[in-house]
């Protein structure tokens, strides 16, 4: 019976290719090699990274050490029956859906969202790669480097969709080629996206789904950003996908949600036939849950009291950058996550502008062509833009932020 598992695995999966343009660097590395041993010219502080800063919420504590015998025991890949109910609980709550979603069938644990999103672009290529033409994999750009990943490892072309200012920071999909979509295996898609902020309203959402639909793909809906909003809470894709959620994913994580990246936990719900054969790749490549850490979840996933307060102490942030940035670099206070994307362009560029606030401020940010890929003609939709995460608490915010401004004046 493993057989054929391993065999779908091996196929799914070609050889990773080495580095390449195609593949791409991690910001992270670049941003080490542009900073070099050039010391800071202030005490320095990061917002560069997004890990949230808040405090960790107090019932994690008493929950592991309640479960430590756990630890003990094999946990099952699709998670435990109690986790699968507490995330299809949580989910009919935060969003507007026809009916409840099954935990038994329509949801899986994840050892956090990324490993989700990588392995199932491999299971999407596996299930539906014969396409007419390359198998693609569409992508915004900028974006989270798991999609790109995923979609080379699964021997798929990823395909690089703008996602510029002039369409919202979003995906121009009236400029979608019928043979594109025609040869499309999945399409990657975060609301609120990573790094501009952007959030798509529900007739976008649907409009992807019924393309989905009409083309035959999956849609990846990445949405550990859902809970860290400034206006109104982002509707997700399963509310576009409902009642069957057919062709439609959504991945979910504690992370930034509940200040957790650190315990890895997560969960993917949606189309029930596409998550049967990711369980099957699961069963064999992926890393199970510890129990411990599904019970923290599940104490999570019921309560709510904790999210309201981180989502006050992002606003507050938001607040100190309308003041203190005000309609420089072409700020707009963003409909979700935790990031500033910054026009600099005026100021140098991004490169030059993130080894300058460095030098003299001491200030560490990431050029926004990091974040992103060359376009066939030339551009990069994140070339003269910073990416500043608001991660740190109010004071050290409000003062990087001051340097930010008297850098840059």
């Amino acid at each position: 019976m493993l057989a054929p598992l391993v065999s779908m695995l091996m196929t799914a999966a070609k050889p990773a290719p080495p580095p390449s343009a195609e593949l791409g660097r991690s910001p992270f590395v670049r941003l080490r090699e542009l900073l070099g041993d050039e010391p800071p010219g202030k005490p320095a502080i990061s917002m560069a990274v997004g890990e949230p800063q808040h405090g960790v919420p107090g019932f994690v504590g008493p929950v592991l050490a309640a479960h430590i015998a756990e630890f003990g025991r094999y946990p099952m890949n699709k998670g435990m029956d109690e986790m699968c109910e507490s995330a299809a609980r949580w989910l009919t709550r935060r969003f507007s859906l026809s009916r409840p979603v099954d935990p038994a069938r329509e949801v899986l644990v994840l050892s956090g969202s990324r490993e989700g999103l990588f392995l199932a672009a491999i299971a999407a290529a596996r299930q539906n790669g014969r396409r007419r033409g390359t198998p693609a994999m569409l992508i915004p750009n900028p974006f989270y480097a798991a999609y790109a990943a995923g979609a080379v490892t699964a021997g798929c072309e990823p395909v690089y969709l703008p996602a510029t200012a002039a369409n919202g920071f979003l995906p121009d999909l009236d400029a979608l080629p019928e043979d594109l979509l025609a040869r499309t295996v999945a399409f990657f898609i975060a609301s609120p996206a990573n790094p501009q902020g952007s959030v798509a309203d529900l007739s976008y959402l649907k409009r992807i789904v019924a393309l989905a639909r009409h083309h035959g793909f999956l849609v990846f809906s990445d949405e550990c950003y859902s809970e860290i909003y400034t206006r109104a809470p982002p509707h997700g894709m399963l509310e576009a996908g409902a009642p069957d959620f057919e062709n439609v994913v959504a991945f979910q994580s504690l992370s930034k949600r509940s200040n957790l990246p650190g315990l890895r936990i997560g969960f993917v719900a949606g189309d029930r036939n596409f998550l049967a054969r990711f369980l099957e790749l699961r069963n064999v490549a992926a890393p199970q849950v510890p129990m411990p850490a599904q019970r923290v979840a599940i104490a999570a996933y019921g309560d709510e009291t904790h999210v309201i307060e981180n989502r006050r102490l992002y606003s507050h942030k938001f607040d100190l950058a309308d003041q203190i940035i005000g309609d420089r670099y072409g700020y707009r206070r963003p409909g979700g996550g935790f990031f500033l994307w910054l026009d600099v362009s005026a100021h140098g560029g991004d490169e030059a502008v993130t080894l300058r606030l460095w030098r003299e401020a001491g200030l560490r940010v990431v050029p926004g062509q990091y974040l992103a890929r060359e376009q066939a003609d030339g551009s990069n939709p994140g070339r003269g833009y910073i990416r500043v995460a608001m991660v740190s608490d109010q004071e050290t915010t409000a003062e990087a932020l001051h340097r930010l401004v008297a850098t840059l004046r």
